[in-house]
C-alpha cells in the first residue's frame, strides 16, 4: 500500500488513535492504568495502545483502514447527528408557519402561526406523556405499545431518538393546520391536535415502526418500507386533513354556483421561503433518518432527496405552463414539497434516476390533485391534502415500483408492490375514519368552525385580538376586476370550471 491513498489511510488510523486516546481520558478514566495505558501516548508499546483502543470501543478494519461504527466516540457521533437532524427537523416548523402563512389572507396570519406554535409545543408534550409509548413500547398484538409512556430514556442516544421522534410527531400534526386554516375555532384545533399525536400519529407509527425501539409493528413484519415517512408521517397527516376540510366546509365565497373562485395569498415571498426551509430541514429528515453516522449513507440520501425535489418543481411548474398558460408560482413551491413528500419513503433504496422519475411524477400529481379536490369542492387553501396526502401515498408506492433490490420494475416481482399497497390502504383507512370522528365529535359538541362574521372578520382579531399587519393592511376590499390589493384574499389554483 503505497502512494497517496496509503497516506490518507495511515491518516485516518491516526487521527483514529488520537482520538480514542483522547476520549479514553475524558469519559472518566481515573488513570492511565484504567484507560489501559500504564504511560504517556508516546512511551507506550504498541501492545498498551492498541489496549487504549480497545478501552475506547473503536475497531479498525485490517484491510480497508476505515473506522468501524462501533463504541463509545461513534456512539456519541451518531447522537449527534441524530441531534443535529432533529433541529433542522425542528426548524422545518417555521417552513410549515410560512407556507401556510403565505398561501392564505393577511387577516388570519397570527392565527395560523399560533395553531403551528401549539402544534409543536402540546404535540411534544403529548407525544412524550403518551405518543412515544403507544408507537415504540413493547407489544404482543403489533397493534401498539404498552410500555415506554413518559419516557425515561436508559441512554443519551435515546434521548436523541425521543427528540427526532417528537418533531416527526408534530410534522404530521401541522400538516392538517393548512387545509383547514382561516375557518376553524383555535380552541377545537387544539382539541384535535391532541388527538393526532395521542392517537392517530403514534398507532400507525407504531405499526411501522415500532422495532426502531422495543415495538414490532404488524406492518414492518410484512415487511412495509417507508424509510423517513411518506406514509407514516406525511400521509396519516394528509388523511387527517382530508377528513378536517370535509367535516368544515369551504371558506366562504370559495364557491358559487358551478364556479371556483380564487382567494389568492397575501404573501407569496412568505411561501417561497417557507418551501426552501423546508427544503433545508427535509435535510434532516431523511438523511437523518439513518440516525447514524455509519458508512456516510446519509449523503447518498441527501442526494436522491434533492434529486426528487428539484425534479417534482420543475414538473409542476412545466404542468401548470401547459394547463394554465403561465408558470405559476405556488405550484412550482407546491410540487418541490411534493418530491420531498414523495422521495421520502425510498431515499434509502432508490437510484438517482429512480428518484427524479419519483419526482417528475410528483411534481405532475400535485397539480392535477389541487385541481381535482377543487373541482369536488374540498377546500384546501395551501395544497396540503394533495402533497403530503396524495404524493405520500405516491412515494410510498414508488418504493414498490423503483426499489434497487425489490422494485417491480428493477427485479420483475410484485411482492414489495403488494406489501407497499396494503401499507397505503391501512394508512387511509386508520387516519381518515379515525380522524373524520375526531372532528365530527368536535363539531358537534364544543363546535369546530368560527361563525360567518367572525370568518369574514379574521381569525387573528376575532380569536386573538390582534392583527399581524396594520389593520389598514388587513381590511382591504377587492379592486375592481377581482384583484385583491391589500392581502385579503390565497388560493394557489387559478378559477376551474368544476367538471
Amino acid at each position: 500500500m503505497t502512494g497517496p491513498k496509503a497516506v490518507f489511510r495511515v491518516s485516518r488510523v491516526l487521527v483514529a488513535l488520537s482520538a480514542s486516546y483522547a476520549l479514553a481520558w475524558s469519559t472518566g478514566y481515573a488513570s492511565a492504568e484504567e484507560a489501559g495505558a500504564a504511560a504517556p501516548w508516546s512511551e507506550m508499546s504498541l501492545e498498551q495502545k492498541v489496549e487504549v483502543l480497545r478501552e475506547a470501543s473503536i475497531e479498525l478494519d485490517p484491510e480497508s483502514g476505515t473506522v468501524n461504527n462501533v463504541g463509545v466516540l461513534f456512539t456519541d457521533t451518531n447522537t449527534l447527528w441524530t441531534c443535529i437532524a432533529a433541529f433542522l427537523v425542528f426548524f422545518m416548523q417555521a417552513g410549515f408557519a410560512m407556507v401556510e402563512a403565505g398561501f392564505t389572507r393577511a387577516k388570519n396570519a397570527c392565527n395560523i402561526l399560533m395553531k403551528n406554535l401549539m402544534d409543536f409545543s402540546l404535540g411534544s408534550l403529548t407525544f412524550w406523556l403518551v405518543g412515544f409509548g403507544l408507537m415504540f413500547g413493547a407489544t404482543t398484538t403489533g397493534w401498539f405499545g404498552t410500555t415506554n409512556f413518559l419516557y425515561t430514556a436508559d441512554s443519551n442516544f435515546n434521548w436523541a431518538f425521543l427528540l427526532f421522534q417528537t418533531v416527526f410527531c408534530a410534522t404530521a400534526a401541522t400538516i392538517v393546520s393548512g387545509a383547514m386554516a382561516e375557518r376553524t375555532k383555535f380552541s377545537s384545533y387544539l382539541l384535535y391536535t391532541l388527538a393526532i399525536t395521542v392517537i392517530v400519529y403514534p398507532i400507525f407509527g407504531s405499526w411501522a415502526w415500532g422495532s426502531l425501539l422495543d415495538g414490532d409493528g404488524w406492518l414492518e413484519r410484512l415487511g412495509f418500507a417507508d424509510f423517513a415517512g411518506s406514509t407514516v408521517v406525511h400521509s396519516i397527516g394528509g388523511w387527517a386533513a382530508l377528513a378536517g376540510a370535509l367535516v368544515l366546509g369551504p371558506r366562504l365565497g370559495k364557491y358559487s354556483g358551478n364556479r371556483v373562485t380564487p382567494i389568492p395569498g397575501h404573501n407569496i415571498p412568505l411561501a417561497a421561503l417557507g418551501v426552501f426551509i423546508l427544503w433545508l430541514g427535509w435535510f434532516g429528515f431523511n438523511p437523518g433518518s439513518t440516525t447514524a453516522v455509519g458508512t456516510g449513507e446519509f449523503a447518498y440520501i441527501a442526494v436522491t432527496t434533492n434529486l426528487a425535489a428539484a425534479a417534482a418543481s420543475v414538473a409542476a411548474m412545466a404542468c401548470s405552463w401547459i394547463k394554465f398558460k403561465k408558470p405559476d408560482t405556488s405550484f412550482a413551491l407546491n410540487g418541490a414539497l411534493a418530491g420531498l413528500v414523495a422521495i421520502t419513503a425510498g431515499c434509502n433504496v432508490l437510484s438517482p434516476a429512480s428518484a427524479v422519475l419519483t419526482g417528475l411524477a410528483a411534481g405532475v400529481i400535485v397539480v392535477f390533485a389541487c385541481v381535482f379536490f377543487d373541482r369536488v369542492r374540498i377546500d384546501d387553501p395551501v395544497g396540503a391534502i394533495s402533497v403530503h396526502g396524495v404524493c405520500g401515498a405516491w412515494g410510498t408506492l414508488a418504493v414498490g415500483l423503483f426499489a434497487n433490490d425489490s422494485g417491480l420494475l428493477t427485479t420483475g416481482s410484485f411482492s414489495q408492490l403488494g406489501i407497499q399497497t396494503v401499507g397505503v390502504l391501512a394508512a387511509f383507512l386508520w387516519s381518515f375514519p379515525v380522524s373524520l370522528g375526531v372532528f365530527l365529535a368536535i363539531k358537534y359538541t364544543v363546535g369546530l368552525r368560527v361563525g360567518p362574521e367572525e370568518e369574514l372578520e379574521g381569525l387573528d382579531i376575532s380569536e386573538h385580538g390582534i392583527y399581524a399587519y396594520p389593520p389598514s393592511f388587513v381590511a382591504g376590499t377587492p379592486a375592481p376586476g377581482g384583484a385583491w390589493p391589500n392581502g385579503v384574499g390565497a388560493s394557489p389554483l387559478p378559477a376551474v370550471e368544476p367538471g
